[in-house]
């Protein structure tokens, strides 16, 4: 039952929560590419900065040694010193004294300058393979980043963008479904007001909140004020004035059998109903409610073919009232509801009858065409209440979603077979768990 229904919704729950969960693994992704390039970048600037230390440092080595050596080469040129020198035996001592002076003093500067350069290029290693300050923290706190696909939503808001695609299709699904138009463009509306800022930790977040919007959506759909049928038939079995409920619908949609079937729930429940004949347009109606009334031991009044419905309705009443029975059910010919002639005739039992209830008999398999005649009929008798039949083959199950909300009148019963105990009532809660039910 309502299968289709079960599986639009479920898809519709994976597809937002597997569409969250993709933005959220490519935005770890793009987080993660960021934190390994700004590392990059630092590595590479450390490694340029003691390049640039070290050639600088072996440059001003070289130029040192150049000095020295064009000094020397300067002193050692100067023929005016040499001759000077060669004039005496003290300037000769002298000037080797001061060739060995200089060499000694361009050893310790080139092996200096030798240390320096060795010292530099260990700072340079070390500086290579050891990160600094800077670089300590981004691994850190690389390493201290959650990860993995549970941990994605630490931070996510849902948003609009987030899910449109997917209620969009969810909306077609539903027209295709027979859901009523502006039903499924409710549930699309309550959906996106639920969901849409909404902040979520885990995934399965996700699949929660998508549930429960839904819930509340096809609940504020379904659930409508309406009458309460066992309060209204114990009130009239104390008052001793029998509730009368007239059955109106189209020809074929199981209006008859459905009388029958609610004649034999309120037997079960302890009272005593009576059923009017008042179909006496269709060809075999008549003989057709009598089988079913003495299957379930119902007492009926008829009256022969062509006869006045109305007629046939009073005659009811009156024989409840003389008996004391709670409870006249009154069957009408099924018509189409463009049919103006035979709809004035209904209105005609309205007239007479003054019925308590006029409850619209629908197939759930018509669909949208069933919600259209429960706007006819609401609209030329006023319908209190709904019943659809053969709900047990409705695997789309948009009839009993649109059909309430449309005319603003609850779902009393719904048919589920062909026996007299085929019969449920239809409770909001019920339909939400068909449908988005594990």
């Amino acid at each position: 039952m309502f299968e289709s229904l079960k599986k639009k919704f479920s898809g519709t729950i994976g597809k937002i929560s597997d569409q969250l969960s993709s933005e959220e693994e490519e935005e770890i992704a793009k987080e993660k590419a960021k934190t390994a390039l700004k590392e990059d970048e630092k590595v590479k600037t450390t490694e340029k900065s003691s390049t640039g230390k070290t050639k600088g440092e072996t440059v001003k080595t070289a130029s040192g040694i150049k000095d020295k050596t064009s000094k020397k080469a300067k002193s050692d040129s100067d023929p005016k010193e040499e001759d000077e020198e060669k004039k005496s035996r003290f300037s000769f001592f002298r000037k080797k004294s001061e060739d060995e002076d200089s060499k000694e003093g361009e050893s310790v500067d080139v092996s200096d300058n030798e240390k320096d350069s060795e010292t530099s290029g260990a700072d340079f290693l070390k500086d290579a393979t050891t990160p600094g300050k800077d670089g300590e923290e981004a691994l850190k706190g690389t390493k201290d980043e959650p990860s993995g696909l549970f941990t994605f939503a630490t931070h996510k808001t849902i948003s609009e963008k987030d899910i449109d695609d997917v209620l969009f299709e969810l909306e077609l699904a539903l027209l295709e479904g027979d859901v009523a138009m502006e039903v499924a463009e409710q549930i699309i509306n309550t959906v996106k007001e639920d969901l849409v800022g909404r902040k979520i930790k885990r995934r399965s977040d996700v699949a929660k909140f998508t549930r429960d919007a839904l819930k509340k959506a096809i609940s504020d759909i379904l659930v409508v004020d309406g009458p309460n049928l066992k309060e209204l038939v114990q009130k009239a079995k104390e008052t001793g004035e029998p509730l009368k409920v007239m059955f109106v619908g189209v020809n074929g949609t199981g209006k008859t059998t459905t009388i029958s079937k609610i004649a034999d729930h309120y037997v079960k429940e302890g009272y005593t109903p009576v059923i009017a004949a008042s179909d006496t347009f269709r060809a075999g109606a008549i003989e057709q409610i009598s089988h079913h009334a003495e299957k379930v031991g119902v007492k009926i009044i008829r009256h022969k073919k062509g006869a006045d419905p109305a007629a046939v309705a009073y005659d009811a009443v009156e024989h409840a009232r003389a008996r004391k029975k709670e409870l006249v059910l009154i069957d009408t010919a099924g018509r189409m509801q463009t049919n103006i002639n035979l709809m004035d005739e209904m209105k005609k039992i309205q007239r007479v009858v003054k019925p308590d209830l006029a409850i619209f008999v629908g197939d759930a398999l018509t669909g949208n065409d069933a919600v259209e005649q429960a706007r006819k009929f609401d609209d030329a008798v006023g319908v209190d209440g709904i019943i659809l039949t053969k709900a047990d083959a409705d695997a789309k199950g948009g009839a009993a979603l649109s059909i309430g909300h449309v005319i603003n009148k609850p779902i009393l019963f719904l048919g589920v077979g062909q026996g007299y105990g085929d019969i449920m009532e239809f409770h909001p809660d019920w339909m939400v768990e068909q449908v988005l039910g594990d």
